[in-house]
């Protein structure tokens, strides 16, 4: 194949890679980083189609499409898909704080995918210390895998971490990711020894485990076949941490089916409008079914502070009644919680509200999205269930209009 046709075909390669990662949800958080990606790709071969670049084939090989492929592909395999190409923080052995990329995060937060594209015989030769200096092989980045998962639980659980191998990886090698804990997708293929002779020039072999001699991938002999298993479900956690903002949304009068009125205040009528179009109540009920409902002091000592300022006498009364249901207990914010910087988003009552339901591994229901994105831009990421914002309304009815909704009756001549 000419160099021409090979450009031509990686171009088609890539047009078709941006149109399949265009219809990923919106809601993944890094769509547009991919998108951006495989774009970025695609001028770099349109400009050495025009001529303004001077390709070798060599460099046609050494695209990233071959990665971005086994991104895009993994995307797609799994279920409640979060986010791709997304960067976590963590801090190494040596306490040294990194980076880390992991190229799919699904299940909602509890798997970590890595996918590779390069071919077996690479990864094997890279592990094996035969690889060009300073490359680092696929068991030592799974060990950065380990040690950031371990720093980022989702619900009080480590992520599963998943290598996906789109061009093979050799048994040798998947054993020991194995080992690790780190599951391993794609075709394994069996080695065979390199003759001794080979031998003499590598006797310090990167990550190469127990083997005392050097070997290569044999691709003639297929190990195993590993696919995508179907999602992961782990263990949902039993305790729900409630803040504020919960509390309120869940003895509001907006809540309680008064929601098809207009108010003078405009977040209130927009507050109701989305409550018409989504019910938060069944949301939470669903949520809260089956746990331990817990609230710390300071989030029921504010809470008590609005209801008696704001509050009607119905959401008073359903105030008393889901207290009542819960565990109150004293305020005890976690070592990492109380590490944060305070800012404008990151105060004081969050941190203890946030930080007792890290301390009680409870999932802390909240509408409070500025502080759970403040937090996590400093690296703590808090396990938390977001809701639609309620206020307290049944006090300013009263001042309200309220909307006519129209019913279609029959149609005229039936």
């Amino acid at each position: 194949m000419s160099l021409q046709d090979m450009l031509q075909e990686q171009m088609g390669v890539a047009k078709a890679l941006c149109q399949r990662a265009e219809q990923i949800s919106p809601a993944v958080e890094g769509r547009g980083k991919l998108c951006g990606k495989l774009r970025a790709e695609l001028r770099f071969l349109q400009r050495a189609e025009g001529g303004e670049l001077l390709l070798k084939e060599s460099q046609l090989h050494s695209t990233n499409l071959t990665h971005l492929t086994a991104v895009l592909d993994s995307a797609e395999s799994l279920e409640d898909v979060v986010a791709v190409l997304h960067v976590f923080s963590y801090r190494d052995a040596a306490g040294n704080k990194r980076t880390l990329v992991v190229d799919v995060v699904a299940n909602g937060g509890h798997t970590w995918v890595k996918a590779v594209g390069r071919k077996a015989e690479a990864l094997h030769s890279i592990w094996q210390g035969r690889g060009s200096y300073g490359a680092k092989s696929v068991v030592g980045q799974a060990e950065d895998f380990v040690c950031a998962s371990r720093q980022q639980p989702v619900e009080y659980l480590h992520p599963h971490i998943v290598f996906a191998f789109y061009n093979g990886v050799s048994s040798p090698m998947a054993q020991r990711l194995e080992e690790m804990g780190v599951a391993v997708r794609g075709d394994i293929v069996a080695v065979n020894a390199v003759p001794a002779a080979g031998d003499e020039d590598h006797e310090d072999h990167e990550d190469s485990g127990e083997e005392s001699e050097l070997t290569r991938v044999d691709r003639t002999t297929l190990v195993a076949s590993l696919a995508f298993p179907a999602a992961v479900r782990s263990e949902e956690c039993g305790r729900v941490n409630m803040d504020i903002t919960a509390l309120i949304a869940y003895v509001s009068s907006l809540s309680h089916g008064r929601c098809h009125l207009a108010f003078r205040e405009p977040v209130l009528t927009e507050q109701a409008a989305q409550e018409r179009r989504q019910p938060v109540l069944p949301l939470l009920d669903n949520f809260m079914a089956g746990k331990e409902l817990y609230a710390c002091s300071a989030a029921v000592a504010d809470f008590r502070l609005i209801l008696d300022t704001l509050g009607g006498p119905g959401e008073k009364e359903r105030a008393d009644q889901l207290l009542a249901r819960l565990h109150l207990v004293d305020d005890q914010p976690s070592e990492r919680a109380l590490a944060l910087v305070p800012s404008a988003k990151v105060n004081r009552r969050s941190l203890l509200i946030f930080g007792t339901g890290d301390s009680l591994r409870a999932v802390t229901l909240t509408a409070n999205g500025r502080f759970v994105r403040a937090a996590a831009n400093q690296g703590v990421r808090f396990s938390v269930f977001m809701h639609q914002p309620r206020a307290l309304t049944e006090g300013k009815e009263w001042r309200a209009s309220h909307i006519q909704t129209f019913t279609p009756g029959p149609m005229s001549g039936s």
